[in-house]
């Protein structure tokens, strides 16, 4: 991950609070607003922020399974997080309590209760890493040529960090937010967030708490992206895809490779999998948050780019098509699929009696689990396999009242940061 992006993203949590400085605290005087944290840092506070990063990368906190988790490295990144954020955790108007066991739960108390607070969710574990592929070790946390490497750089204690180390250096200048706000690491979400982010859920309504407006993983900050496009743009998430796994499985007799049937379980299953890639999930291009994406970029490419985003009623098709012809663009068009487990055979000479691969299906908001399942299964179940589903998740549904309005405030907001002073 760039250190760019690292200094960003603290910029970003750090504007987010919206803090306001007290000099004797909240009880004893009503604070008044302060200058903003200027958008730059020391040369020691630059480097801790380097090294806090690396060090909570080189903490394997993998999460291989629902249950089953690298407990003692969970147990070690909380004994992290105490040592590097001192000021954090010795400050009186925040609570952090453990939640599930390893989950992180701070409550920050503001000077106006009669706001409503929020939360900045993000996560801790990441999924396993084998050192095949890498070009470092992928624990190691090694910065190269701009860069630090390592799993959980991008997904996401980039933003665990970021986050943490915004309130510490606020709290080092004095100051304390105006708004309480919660900050929720969970330790499992790479597994579903059972025991994490589900408990930190169920805590706080039993406690009566009703949020603003959570802040989770999201896009990032692109710079040189799409080429047209000089400047850096950063990507807001009204919505999340859901997921289906879905199990494709084929029985047969087992036999001898010296005399084969005319079609092999592995045979079937490789002709199933390959007319799912080939039977490709509708285009939902003309969804709401996509759409919205494309106008607001609109004016930012060069001529003729521009006419031709401004004016997607006639130009839509031309759009479409070269956004499906990029696995990235293509992405934001439909659901997509991958095959990410095959198993099948136990000895060179043996026609193995099952085979099994899994699908990944990532799940546009604008269709349903029930319908993608639906369309696997028809094309599945011409080529003799038993889909089964494994997990499915609901793609979160975004509110086009709540997503105008909120591109509107961060408008305003856009312009008073940058505006005179």
């Amino acid at each position: 991950m760039a250190l760019r992006y690292v200094c960003v993203l603290v910029l970003a949590a750090v504007l987010l609070l919206g803090v306001v400085s007290t000099p004797k605290g909240l009880k004893d005087k009503e604070p008044q607003r302060a200058p903003r944290i200027p958008p730059h840092f020391s040369q020691e506070e630059s480097f801790r922020m380097k090294e806090t990063l690396k060090g909570a990368i080189q903490i394997p906190t993998v999460s291989f399974s629902p249950g089953e988790s690298n407990v003692t490295a969970l147990a070690e990144f909380g004994e992290y997080i105490y040592k590097a954020f001192p000021t954090v955790f010795k400050t009186g108007f925040i609570q952090h309590e453990v939640v599930g066991e390893y989950s992180h739960l701070f409550t920050v108390q503001g000077s106006d209760p009669s706001l409503q607070p929020y939360m900045l969710l993000s996560h801790i574990d990441v999924v396993p890493a084998p050192e095949q592929g890498w070009e470092v070790p992928p624990f190691s946390g090694l910065e190269h040529d701009g860069f630090i490497y390592g799993r959980g750089t991008l997904d996401n204690k980039n933003s665990a960090m970021a986050i943490l180390q915004a309130l510490e250096l606020l709290l080092i200048r004095n100051y304390i937010p105006r708004r309480s706000f919660y900050i929720s690491l969970g330790h499992d979400e790479e597994v579903s967030g059972t025991n994490g982010a589900q408990k930190i859920s169920a805590l706080l309504q039993a406690r009566g708490v009703q949020l603003a407006f959570i802040v989770d993983e999201c896009g990032f900050i692109l710079d040189g992206f799409i080429p047209s496009i000089t400047k850096p743009f950063a990507f807001v998430s009204v919505s999340e895809k859901g997921s289906l796994n879905l199990i494709l499985q084929v029985n047969m007799t087992p036999g001898h490779s010296s005399a084969p049937p005319k079609e092999t379980s592995i045979g079937i299953l490789a002709a199933a999998v390959s007319r799912l890639e080939r039977a490709t999930m509708p285009s939902m291009f003309g969804s709401e948050p996509l759409r919205m994406t494309l106008q607001q970029l609109a004016n930012e490419f060069s001529f003729p780019t521009n006419i031709i985003m401004n004016n997607l009623w006639l130009f839509g098709p031309l759009v479409r098509r070269s956004m499906e012809s990029e696995p990235i663009t293509n992405a934001l068009v439909r659901t997509t699929m991958a095959v990410t487990m095959f198993q099948a055979g136990i000895k060179v000479n043996v026609i193995p009696a099952v085979a099994q691969a899994v699908v990944n299906f990532r799940i546009h908001p604008a269709q349903t689990v029930r319908e993608v399942f639906v369309l696997a299964k028809q094309t599945a179940d011409t080529i003799q396999t038993s889909p089964v589903v494994s997990i499915g998740s609901t793609p979160s549904m975004h509110s086009l009242r709540t997503s105008v309005a909120s591109m509107e405030l961060m408008r305003k907001s856009q312009s008073k940061s940058t505006g005179p002073r």
